[in-house]
């Protein structure tokens, strides 16, 4: 259902603000708002009963409206936010564990290649993309929003990839900008799925501004008034409302050291002995915590995100999201495992926290198992088209 067919129908000549899909006007049902102005757009994720999780209908949506702002000469940038109390809370994992459940494989196949393809569009938007991350932004939220302009955090943000505990691995673009992360702190927040606060986000570069939650309307306003595509125009005015912020003093931003010394081994079980090393040697309960956290993850997950995080190094992000597709099919199609659906069922729809893991343990993951993740798709098997080409054209 179209929120904007037409959009500047919508405004006269005051360039006043109009918004779509409030009260009880059945567009309160839409995935995604819309609101205008007249020199930019605002997406608003609307799904707040499942903390704004993305799917295939909400990206297709994202795409549409985006593409349509990009060619339109009128609209200088676009502001993303989502409503409730989450930006978004990633992938709707749950959607894709009952597609599976019912053997409809290329729903679930249609899921990954809409949001990847949105994701590589936010990663090479020709105009400034202004993320308000107010609320828990995690895997797929972090996906459509790190690759953009402007990341916004505020003390309600809680940031995290914590596909591993679904017996699953980071992706939506996560091997790229976490493997881009100062030190091992992209290996740390993959495996182990820690949240960061919207503090710790503007510390390691995740985020580039931060504010108070209720300077938001503020902001809002302020960046209603713009009649700009200049990104410089518009970090000024994000910084009116900025605030300078020092992480917690339990952030594992001050353990920095000790987790660079841990994580930057080649295996997860160097990186485990690591670990349980500087426990005995220090009696260090985060090492201690930080170990059991990771024996008690799915291995396969463990094994399959290492390596992805560390081939994402040296990729692009078109390349990141090409190798993240063919992951994701071999762990949605339970061929080689069946733990993200174990991991799934366990978290989200059952909520025993009491996962079966298969293999069991880090010592049963065959490389064979894990070279398959990242093996090329059958022939039958299409590989992720990306607009590569015509968007590298325009930058």
């Amino acid at each position: 259902m179209p929120l904007l067919m037409n959009p500047k129908a919508l405004f006269g000549v005051t360039g006043k603000i109009v918004v779509t899909g409030r009260g009880n006007s059945p567009l309160q049902k839409c995935e995604v708002l819309v609101e205008g102005n007249a020199s930019s757009r605002t997406a608003i994720l609307n799904r707040p009963h499942v903390l704004n999780a993305i799917n295939c209908s909400t990206a297709a949506r994202m795409m549409k409206l985006y593409k349509n702002w990009e060619d339109d000469p009128d609209i200088g940038f676009v502001v993303l936010k989502g409503s409730g109390k989450a930006f978004s809370a990633g992938g709707d994992v749950v959607a894709l564990y009952n597609l599976l459940k019912q053997g409809n494989f290329q729903g679930c196949k249609e899921t990954f290649w809409t949001a990847y393809n949105f994701v590589y569009v936010v990663g090479t938007y020709l105009k400034p993309q202004v993320a308000l991350l107010n609320g828990v932004t995690m895997g797929g939220g972090a996906g459509i929003s790190i690759p953009g302009t402007f990341r916004v955090a505020t003390e309600k943000t809680v940031f995290a990839t914590p596909e591993t505990l679904i017996g699953y691995h980071p992706d939506a673009g996560a091997s790229f900008y976490l493997s881009r992360l100062p030190g091992y702190l992209g290996e740390y927040l993959a495996l182990t799925g820690d949240k960061m606060s919207g503090a710790e986000m503007i510390s390691c570069g995740l985020a580039t501004h931060y504010s108070h939650s209720a300077k938001l309307p503020l902001i809002e306003e302020q960046l209603g008034t713009l009649i700009t595509d200049d990104p410089s125009v518009i970090e000024r005015s994000l910084e009116n409302y900025g605030e300078i912020v020092h992480p917690d003093p339990a952030s594992v931003l001050y353990r920095i050291e000790t987790l660079d010394k841990c994580f930057s081994h080649d295996t997860v079980e160097e990186i485990v002995d690591a670990l349980e090393t500087e426990a005995a040697k220090k009696q260090d309960a985060w090492c201690v915590a930080t170990s059991r956290k990771l024996q008690q993850t799915s291995s396969l997950s463990l094994k399959v995100s290492l390596r992805s995080i560390r081939e994402g190094r040296h990729q692009t992000l078109d390349q990141c999201l090409r190798r993240e597709y063919r992951m994701s099919l071999q762990a949605l199609y339970g061929q080689i495992s069946s733990d993200f659906c174990e991991g799934v069922r366990s978290r989200l729809v059952d909520r025993d926290l009491a996962p079966k893991w298969d293999p069991p343990s880090l010592e049963k993951v065959t490389d064979d198992m894990v070279d398959q993740y990242f093996s090329r798709l059958t022939a039958s098997e299409p590989e992720l088209e990306l607009p590569t080409q015509q968007r590298e054209a325009f930058t």
